[in-house]
């Protein structure tokens, strides 16, 4: 295992010579300096986890090495433990403003001087750890497209990054609603609380206030222990109701007071709950119909709707997909250990000809079957498993058709089909075909007079 190093910065040749002791008997590697400007140069050629840094030095002293190590790219900057035989209160506060990890004094015990390094290292390690992971998730929550609709999405998101409004994402089901939420919170003042998500189509409806809003032991059959709601959960932070067109009515007046007074009972108790919550909600109902219906609160959609913003289906943005297939080619190649590939322009061309009824998420999908099941680097047109034959034989009869819309939901209908054909009817398969969720397909058939099969 790789020992830690630690540099010792003093002008004491007697501390130099403990410190470096003790902590090579403890399994660290050291090296030693005696001036800021040494330190510096010893940076420069060696990464370090920590230094042990002292005030008073000779030429350029502690705090200004100190104020030079914090310009050292966070990667690669050490945790810096400052030690001073003058200590004061003032100092080590200033120390600190400027970046040490912890003040020590002199004369040093040699327990504390290990148990000090021992949790610097460990905390410049959960840095490196949670930077890493935030680094991973920007780049799994960026919004890609040169597109003109994308365009104007990341600038609306821009212009609204810093306030607190409530947002409420339209689109089709697999465009990047979800994306959009999360680029919305990491841009937000509450990018360091937590972002919670709920999927209210998927929440069985006796279930989805207990969900919300938590319960307590003993309120209904089941409910054996307490549990925290999803409300709670996101005090501080963002919550996101995605599918919210599916909420029932019930709950939909419950979500309405928690937005109102920012306060709620769990299920089965008598207690008020207080949170600051800002609420991001997502749909690919027209809720102004479902209002018409019944079917949604007015008031609901009111208290949502303060931002609403439009996430366009794939085949209204056809010059994204390049960028798009070649982000998901570079993810997969990753994750899977294989080499990266690249799409020839037959490749592309067949793919900005598709209709793609499941939209962002399909051609996801479809990228990572390209990766798992092909060794070849270059994927033509040919390695690509789309089905065109019955979008070609529309196309003689293009003219038959009154509208964009009508020749739309002609294609949808008729790749929806093939798809439920190669299944032998199995709508859960054909939706993995797709790459819908299957209670989406479920009302993408519906609306295109689809009926499933009968077993």
């Amino acid at each position: 295992m790789k020992r830690a190093r630690v540099l010792v910065a003093d002008d004491e040749p007697g501390i130099r010579q403990s410190l470096c002791g003790v902590l090579e008997d403890e399994g660290f590697q050291t090296e030693s300096v005696e001036s800021g400007e040494q330190c510096m140069e010893a940076l420069g050629r060696h990464p370090y986890e920590v230094v042990l840094l002292d005030i008073w030095l000779p030429g350029m002293d502690g705090l200004e090495t100190l104020a030079r190590i914090e310009e050292i790219p966070a990667t690669d900057r050490p945790a810096v433990v400052v030690i001073s035989g003058h200590g004061s209160i003032e100092t080590a506060v200033k120390a600190t403003k400027l970046g040490a990890f912890d003040f020590l004094e002199k004369p040093l015990t040699i327990q504390k001087v290990v148990v000090v390094v021992k949790n610097a290292i460990e905390h410049r390690r959960l840095e490196n750890e949670i930077r890493s992971l935030k680094d991973s998730a920007g780049r799994r929550h960026r919004i890609i497209g040169d597109s003109v609709p994308m365009k104007a999405l990341r600038q609306q998101l821009s212009l609204m990054a810093g306030t607190n409004g409530r947002v409420l994402i339209y689109g089709e089901s697999g465009v990047g609603k979800e994306l959009v939420a999360h680029a919305i919170h990491a841009l937000s003042t509450r990018a360091e609380e937590p972002f919670v998500e709920v999927n209210c189509a998927a929440i069985p409806e006796e279930l989805i206030e207990s969900e919300l809003f938590g319960h307590r032991k003993g309120s209904f059959t089941g409910a054996s222990d307490d549990k925290t709601g999803k409300f709670q959960k996101a005090d501080g932070g963002t919550l996101f109701l995605d599918e919210v067109g599916d909420m029932s009515l019930k709950t939909q007046a419950k979500v309405l007071r928690a937005l109102e007074e920012q306060r709620f009972e769990p299920v089965g108790a008598h207690e008020v709950i207080r949170v600051d919550v800002r609420v991001i909600a997502a749909t690919n109902k027209n809720l102004e119909e479902e209002i018409e219906r019944g079917n949604f609160r007015e008031d609901l959609f009111y208290r949502l709707n303060v931002i609403p913003f439009y996430v366009p289906p794939l085949r209204e943005r056809v010059e994204d997909i390049p960028l798009l297939a070649d982000h998901f080619l570079s993810e997969f190649t990753g994750a899977y250990g294989r080499k990266q590939k690249e799409l020839t322009d037959g490749a592309y061309e067949l793919l900005k000809q598709h209709p793609w009824p499941g939209n962002v998420r399909e051609l996801r999908n479809l990228m990572e079957r390209i990766v798992i099941m092909n060794p070849q680097v270059r994927i033509d047109a040919r390695h690509i498993p789309l089905t065109m034959t019955r979008r070609l034989s529309v196309e003689p009869v293009i003219d038959h058709f009154a509208s964009l819309h009508e020749f739309r939901e002609a294609a949808e209908r008729d790749y929806i089909l093939k798809k439920l054909e190669e299944t032998r009817g199995n709508v859960t398969r054909a939706a993995e075909l797709l790459g819908m969720e299957r209670s989406n397909l479920y009302r993408k058939m519906k609306s295109l007079g689809i009926l499933p099969k009968e077993g």
